[in-house]
C-alpha cells in the first residue's frame, strides 16, 4: 500500500520540483515588458521604472516595448496571446484594461479571464481645474455657475473614454449640471488650450496638469483621490465638496498572459512591491501624486474585477468610443 501511495505521488512532487525550480531561476533570460501607449506618458514612466530595477534586483535584463494603438487594446491583446512562461508581460492599467475593452463593439480579450495579474504600480488622481479668469474659486461655485449657464461652460479631456473624461462624466452625473465635453486627442494638448482661454475646464491626470496648477495658469478646484495629497494641500478632493463616490486614480499595473506559474508572479509581485517602497522611486512618483501600492497577486486580482464592474456603466453611459 505504501508503494502504491508514494508512486502516486510521484507526479505531485514533480510538479512541486517545476514550481520551485522556476520560482529560483526565473527570470533565466530576457523579459519583455510592453508598453501598450507611446513613449513619454505615465504607463511608460512606470514601465521603465520597474524595468531598470527589476533588472538590478532580478540580474536578467527586463526591456521596454513600446506598442500603443486603440486606446491600449493592440499592445495588451499581444502581451496575452503570448507564452504565459513569465518573458511576455504588459503594463496594464485602467485605461488599456477597464476602460478600453469596455468601450469596444468587440473586444480583443477579457481583461479578467485572459491575463495573469501580477502587481499594482499605482497611479495619479485626476483633477478638475479651470481657468483663473472663470469666477470660481470651488467646486461649488463652478456647479452654481454651470447650473444658470446650463450646456455653455466647457471643459477638456484627453480624449473620449479617458479616465479624465469618465471622471468629469461621473461628478456631472453626481452634480446634475449640463456642461460641454471637448474631447482632444493627447493631455498636453488640452492643457495648452486650458492655459490660453480655449475653454472653461479641463479634467486631466495631475501629473499632466501639475506644472501648471503651480505656476497659476490653470485652478485646481478638485482632485479624485481618498484624501489630500502633502505637494497640493490647498486643493480638495472631491469627497471633501461632498461626492463621495467621485474617487479613483489613472492606475497602472504589471500584468501577463493568463496561466503564468504562480511562483513567478508572486517573485514578480514582491519584487515589484519593493521596487516601489525605494525612497528613489517614492521621490520620483510622489510629486505628480503618484501613490504607490502594496496589493498582493490576489488581491489586486480582486482589485481589478472590481474595478471592471465599477466602470462598465459610467463607460457605457458616456456614449464614447475607442478613439
Amino acid at each position: 500500500m505504501g508503494r502504491y501511495l508514494s508512486y502516486s505521488l510521484l507526479p505531485f512532487a514533480f510538479c512541486l520540483g517545476v514550481a520551485d525550480a522556476i520560482a529560483q531561476g526565473y527570470p533565466a533570460k530576457t523579459v519583455r515588458i510592453i508598453v501598450p501607449f507611446a513613449p513619454g506618458g505615465t504607463a511608460d514612466t512606470l514601465g521603465r521604472i520597474a524595468a531598470a530595477k527589476l533588472t538590478q534586483s532580478l540580474g536578467q535584463t527586463f526591456v521596454v516595448e513600446n506598442r500603443p494603438g486603440a486606446g491600449g487594446l493592440l499592445g495588451s491583446e499581444l502581451a496575452s496571446n503570448s507564452t504565459p512562461d513569465g518573458y511576455t508581460l504588459v503594463v496594464s492599467g485602467v485605461a488599456s484594461h477597464v476602460i478600453a475593452p469596455a468601450l469596444a463593439a468587440k473586444p480583443p480579450f477579457d481583461p479578467v479571464k485572459d491575463f495573469t495579474h501580477i502587481a499594482l504600480f499605482g497611479g495619479p488622481p485626476a483633477v478638475f481645474g479651470v481657468h483663473p479668469s472663470l469666477p470660481t474659486k470651488d467646486l461649488k461655485a463652478f456647479v452654481a455657475l454651470a447650473r444658470s449657464k446650463p450646456h455653455e461652460l466647457t471643459y477638456g479631456s484627453p480624449g473620449n473614454g479617458t479616465q479624465g473624461h469618465l471622471m468629469a462624466e461621473l461628478f456631472r452625473q453626481r452634480a446634475g449640471i449640463d456642461i460641454v465635453h471637448v474631447p482632444y486627442k493627447g493631455a498636453s494638448i488640452a492643457v495648452v488650450d486650458i492655459v490660453a482661454g480655449h475653454i472653461h475646464a479641463i479634467s486631466t491626470t495631475l501629473t499632466t496638469a501639475s506644472a501648471q496648477i503651480r505656476a497659476g495658469r490653470v485652478r485646481a478646484l478638485a482632485i479624485s483621490s481618498e484624501s489630500r495629497l502633502a505637494d497640493y494641500p490647498g486643493v480638495p478632493t472631491f469627497r471633501d465638496a461632498g461626492y463621495r463616490d467621485v474617487v479613483g486614480t489613472v492606475w497602472f499595473s504589471l500584468s501577463g498572459p493568463a496561466g503564468m506559474p504562480v511562483d513567478a508572479v508572486n517573485r514578480l509581485n514582491g519584487e515589484v512591491r519593493k521596487v516601489l517602497e525605494l525612497p528613489d522611486v517614492r521621490e520620483r512618483l510622489r510629486p505628480d501624486g503618484i501613490l504607490p501600492n502594496q496589493l498582493d497577486a490576489k488581491a489586486f486580482s480582486a482589485f481589478m474585477v472590481a474595478e471592471v464592474k465599477r466602470w462598465g456603466p459610467i463607460v457605457r453611459a458616456s456614449g464614447a468610443g475607442v478613439d
